[in-house]
């Protein structure tokens, strides 16, 4: 039994990294109350309710979001936001 279980792990582990993805990109629109932020290549991103949004993030900020891919659903939500200086 304990055989199995280091490998389970591992497998786990390293099936979860595989999902996360970042995308990069200059603000076209950002709207606060609906946590949706809208890139110069019209890719439109939601934002997670516990995502931490800089203060005074704006249209013309360069910014890299963190997201899950959910395989043919599309990605999930962001999960990070960090504004590029």
């Amino acid at each position: 039994m304990r055989l199995f279980i280091l490998p389970a792990f591992l497998v786990s582990a390293i099936s979860t990294a595989a999902f996360a993805d970042q995308t990069s990109g200059e603000i076209v629109a950002y709207d606060r109350l609906a946590n949706i932020i809208v890139l110069t290549d019209n890719s439109v991103w939601t934002l997670d309710a516990k995502t931490l949004v800089p203060s005074g993030l704006k249209a013309g900020d360069r910014v890299t979001l963190t997201f899950a891919s959910d395989g043919d659903n599309g990605a999930k939500p962001a999960t990070a936001l960090i504004r590029e200086e």
